[in-house]
């Protein structure tokens, strides 16, 4: 499922190409161009929120760092609560940490401890679905923490990095809603 053409054609023209950067070859989708403009914002807002209604979430994991942008109103509008998702080492007190590998390393994300429980059904946001390995580790997190995976929700799919393929396990039949896939 994707966002009605409309919507779609709407935040596709505030997302900006950016060659070659952070290195040579990459196009980055710049978001930046859609935050700034109130109503392609609202619109992106309303769309996650009946995501995060329609999955039946109670609680909204978001991935750093702009996935909280794009979640922080998401939860607010849903009514549900925001658990962020951060780097290693940012978050005081009790943690989760979960391990995934990078193309050339390995890194780690942590939430709180208690900020899960059973009951949960959380429901991941960010803002784009590139190869899954963040995301795959926060469904890994989540489950950890005893919480239900409702799904995960993402602004924009690239499709031609096989993210959706590399969550599927991951998901265990959790649905996965991307609004724009490119």
């Amino acid at each position: 499922m994707s966002a009605p053409a409309e919507l779609r054609e709407l935040l596709l023209s505030k997302i900006a190409d950016v060659p070659d950067y952070p290195q040579a070859g990459v196009v980055f989708k710049d978001i930046t161009p859609l935050l700034a403009d109130p109503d392609a914002f609202g619109k992106l807002t309303d769309a996650l929120a009946g995501v995060c209604q329609e999955f039946g979430a109670t609680k909204i994991v978001a991935l750093e760092a702009r996935g909280f942008i794009l979640a922080a109103p998401v939860a607010v509008k849903a009514g549900v609560g925001f658990v962020p998702v951060r780097k290693a080492g940012k978050l005081p007190g009790a943690t989760l940490g979960q391990s995934y590998a990078l193309e050339y390393g390995h890194a780690t994300i942590e939430i709180h401890a208690d900020a899960l429980a059973p009951g949960d059904r959380v429901l991941v946001i960010d803002d784009v679905l590139a190869t899954g390995g963040t995301a795959e580790a926060s469904l890994t997190l989540i489950r950890r923490s005893g919480a239900e995976v409702a799904g995960v929700a993402v602004l924009l799919e690239l499709g031609f990095l096989d993210g959706r393929e590399k969550l599927a396990a991951g998901l265990d039949g959790a649905p996965l809603e991307a609004l724009i896939t490119v």
